[in-house]
């Protein structure tokens, strides 16, 4: 299986997802601050895959605190920086929080093999988590599925297999996948550079279409599904995940489309009862107007650079998850699902 991170020796390895579909280069982090520029400049992204990055760069912390400092002091240091680099994914403040846990009742000679262990773990989890929602998605999909996609879930975005492309990743295994649609992604396109090269790899057949091509190929009756994935639901079912997902939800719901959100346990925020208390990312807008250094924007001009959309719940037919399928009233449901 494909890993996109994985610990080698004393460091964390993971693939540059910036410099995606033109070179596979691996950086070599050993130092939990070089983690948290990672996560800042999207070199690893997706939210599964935060959380994961976040506990190796604990581990990191322990091992190499700065002189005159313990490892107790470093990761905690490290905790507050690396909850700074990224508000919307909840998987990254769940693992800080997680591996916290084991931080204060690890002796201090001891902590740095216990924050390793536990990072381990919680990549393996996802995996196994990934593997098991692959399964549960791939029985919604009709024989021959066309489904729309939006920006990366697969395994450059969690621990290995993928999220929403996890599941076409084992619907296409199953034989039961026709073809997959992806979104181009704006601006930073995720989707044109990520995604495609991840179907690619596979052999899984797939058309690339600019994001607003969507409405056509909906009107044309050639989107049998559409699955996305999700950064944090709130306990209404409201979601928040890449821009552009609204806009195929309203869209979906418009022409009878089931609209699939695949994402694990962990990026469930319980603790927020609707959406709108979910903090929305605002990022450079050099994004928007000069992406990756090539201007498009006349000089002066200024661009609002929001990083996630915000769904509704009630436009969502299902969410998939590693414990199952939930359904409506989410309200009632997804605390229900979640407290086993």
């Amino acid at each position: 299986m494909f890993r996109p991170l994985f610990w080698e020796e004393d460091h964390l390895v993971l693939l540059d997802q910036t410099r995606l579909p033109w070179e596979e280069r691996w950086l070599r982090l050993a130092r939990w601050e070089e983690v948290a520029e990672a996560i800042r400049t999207l070199r690893v992204r997706g939210a599964p895959a935060l959380g994961i990055a976040a506990a190796y760069g604990l581990a990191l912390a322990a091992l190499r605190p700065k002189p005159g400092r313990t490892p107790r002091q470093e990761v905690a240091e490290a905790r507050e920086g690396l909850r700074q680099t990224r508000p919307t994914a909840v998987n990254l403040f769940w693992a800080l929080e997680r591996m916290g846990r084991v931080a204060q009742s690890a002796p201090e000679e001891a902590l740095f093999p216990a924050l390793l262990a536990e990072a381990r773990r919680i990549h393996e989890e996802d995996i196994a988590a990934n593997l098991r929602m692959g399964e549960f998605g791939a029985a919604l999909l009709p024989p021959g599925a066309r489904v729309l996609t939006i920006c990366n879930t697969g395994a450059l975005a969690t621990g290995g297999h993928g999220t929403a492309l996890g599941i076409l990743r084992t619907a296409w295994s199953q034989g039961k996948l026709g073809r997959v649609y992806v979104c181009e992604t704006r601006p930073v396109l995720q989707g044109a550079r990520l995604t495609a090269w991840e179907l690619l790899r596979e052999g899984i057949p797939f058309r690339l279409l600019a994001d607003f091509a969507v409405g056509l190929l909906f009107r044309r009756g050639e989107v049998d599904a559409v699955l996305v994935g999700a950064d944090r639901i709130a306990q209404n079912g409201d979601f928040a995940n890449k821009l552009g997902t609204y806009v195929l939800a309203v869209l979906a719901h418009r022409h009878g489309v089931p609209f699939y959100v695949a994402a694990p346990s962990s990026s469930f925020d319980l603790s927020l009862p609707a959406g709108e208390a979910i903090p929305i990312e605002e990022r450079p807008e050099e994004e928007v107007l000069a992406p990756y250094g090539c201007r498009f924007a006349p000089e002066g001009a200024r661009a609002w650079n929001p990083a996630f959309d915000l769904t509704p719940g009630e436009l969502v037919t299902a969410f998939v998850t590693e414990r199952g399928v939930i359904r409506p009233p989410y309200a009632r449901t997804i605390p229900a699902a979640l407290s086993g």
